[in-house]
């Protein structure tokens, strides 16, 4: 393990802009990780890598970039109808997903083919069709910044939220996950299909009674038709928050705008960002570098490859104004911005 100076950080972000680190460690192991972080103690600010694929360096980082390449899969059956399934925080998480429905584990094949490592997952909650991290995780392993201690995280303790954990909130930059551990059944799944784009899909495919590995076929499907893949058009999947606003202020939005899209819950509604966002004009639209992606307006999109994050950020500044300029609604950045 070195620390390398003035790296680039192009290959390491999906969106392909152009950064640099000041200083730069590539990290394959909790002991080199640990080393690292006494090396560089009295170094800060310290960034810690995954995958890249939430993230937008808007600016160089004058600091310590440290790239998490731990690797591994562990698998625990803890009766008869579930297993622990563990992975190291480096490992893919699509080809992570891959590895369970070969085994015939379920419980993550709603959430096939989105972009990032593991360790990440649980920051986020990530989520899509219907299924958030928190409905299968177990707990996580990780390291305290400062003591340098391993500590487990339960359910409880990550305090999961939409898009949310602790480790966005006042965790956030005093652990690194180290891996994550999650509780999958191995012969009775649960078969969730709610979402009326799978149903299309798996009738399209022609299955009548789907197993887990049809459904993850069917989001592969899906997701592949509609958002970009980074290796080709840099860009982080979904970049604002499906927002959620009261009950009532809803009402007296639906008055002007009937045909608003709502997801009710209790006194709240969850307004898809995508619709709003599409209906402001942005779907599509080139500033520049930078694009709303034609297929789903809730992607923006590196255009030209020459994108810097300023430029990504500014455009979705000015997306953030039109929607609250016509409906009152201010949009939340997903990306984590640097």
């Amino acid at each position: 393990m070195t620390i390398q100076e003035n790296v680039s950080l192009k290959p390491y972000n999906t969106f392909g802009v152009e950064a640099s680190a000041k200083y730069f460690a590539d990290v394959n192991s909790v002991e080199e990780l640990t080393e690292t972080l006494k090396i560089s103690k009295s170094q800060t600010p310290k960034l810690f890598l995954g995958g890249g694929s939430n993230l937008l360096l808007t600016k160089d980082f004058d600091g310590l970039v440290i790239r998490l390449n731990l690797k591994g899969i562990t698998e625990e059956t803890i009766n008869e109808n579930e297993a622990l399934v563990t992975a190291k925080a480096g490992e893919n998480w699509h080809q992570f997903v891959m590895f369970c429905l070969e085994k015939n584990y379920g419980g993550l094949e709603n959430l096939s083919l989105i972009p990032g490592n593991v360790g990440t997952s649980p920051m986020q909650n990530i989520g899509a069709y219907g299924t958030e991290i928190k409905d299968v995780f177990e707990s996580c392993k990780v390291l305290n910044i400062e003591t340098l201690e391993i500590e487990i995280f339960n359910l409880e303790k990550c305090r999961f939220g939409y898009r949310d954990s602790i480790f966005k909130q006042e965790g956030k930059g005093k652990y690194v996950i180290l891996e994550v551990t999650f509780r999958l059944t191995t012969k009775t799944h649960r078969i969730d299909v709610e979402y009326g784009a799978i149903q299309s899909e798996l009738e399209n495919l022609g299955i009548i009674n789907p197993t887990i590995q049809d459904v993850s076929r069917a989001v592969i499907n899906i997701r592949q038709s509609k958002l970009p893949d980074p290796k080709e058009i840099g860009n982080a999947g979904s970049f604002f928050k499906n927002p959620t606003i009261p009950l009532t202020q809803y009402e007296t939005l639906r008055l002007k705008f009937e045909n608003i899209p709502g997801y009710p819950n209790g006194d709240f509604v969850k307004v898809p960002a995508g619709w709003l966002i599409e209906q402001c004009g942005w779907k599509g639209k080139q500033i520049g570098n930078v694009a709303s992606h034609k297929l789903q307006a809730l992607v923006i999109i590196n255009a030209t490859g020459n994108a810097t994050g300023k430029e990504i950020f500014d455009f979705s500044t000015m997306i953030i104004d039109s929607v609250k300029q016509k409906y009152g609604i201010e949009l939340e950045r997903e990306v984590n911005i640097i």
